[in-house]
């Protein structure tokens, strides 16, 4: 089974996974990883950015500048479309090799994507879960995990959908605001609806 995970920035998507790594079969396919690793310096995705954004968003070594191009995307929506729609092949056709590989294997393969559907990698998950969180909440952590204030961080979150969005997408949604032991034990529920085995 292939199980989509999607929610907007500091939903807390990392600690439903970390709570499931840890205590079932599970294999994570993390697209923002996968982002990461194919914007290295030299490969063919970022030769296609440097020709759509301009050298200003590498450095002197050829390696992205991530901040500068954040600064772009949450301020300009049609560069953001610009980079999104240039980003999705490349990680789209990673996420289908890597299930491949798991195709004899007894894991349940969670796709953890912000933009799962922009991406249409929800016609590749049987199931998807949104989670979901209070903005003030997803903010705070915005700031505490990317070391930025809290307007970069308000702005980062406008430039996203609404929680509204994936109850109405999402065939289940976890909310993200309680403690932890609340948490696992909505993992846990949906989980076992899923079938998803135990460690």
């Amino acid at each position: 089974m292939v199980i989509g995970l999607t929610g907007s920035s500091g939903a807390g998507k990392s600690t439903i996974c970390e709570i499931l790594k840890k205590d079932y079969k599970v294999k994570i396919i993390n697209a923002d990883k996968i982002a990461k690793k194919l914007s290295r310096k030299g490969t063919n995705y970022i030769i296609d950015i440097i020709e759509k954004f301009g050298t200003d968003i590498v450095d002197e070594e050829g390696e992205l500048r991530r901040k500068r191009l954040a600064e772009i995307i949450y301020t300009d929506p049609e560069k953001r479309k610009e980079l999104n729609n240039c980003t999705f092949k490349y990680i789209r056709k990673e996420i289908e090799k890597q299930i491949k590989k798991e195709e004899n294997s007894d894991n349940t393969i969670i796709i953890d994507a912000p933009l799962l559907f922009e991406c249409e990698l929800d016609k590749l998950c049987d199931k998807v879960i949104g989670i979901i969180s209070k903005r003030d909440l997803q903010i705070e952590r915005i700031v505490a995990r990317d070391n930025i204030d809290y307007e970069n961080a308000e702005k980062r979150l406008n430039a996203q959908e609404s929680n509204e969005f994936y109850i109405s997408k999402c065939d289940e949604i976890i909310e993200n605001d309680n403690d932890i032991f609340h948490i696992e034990n909505l993992v846990k529920q949906i989980a076992d609806k899923y079938k998803i085995e135990k460690k």
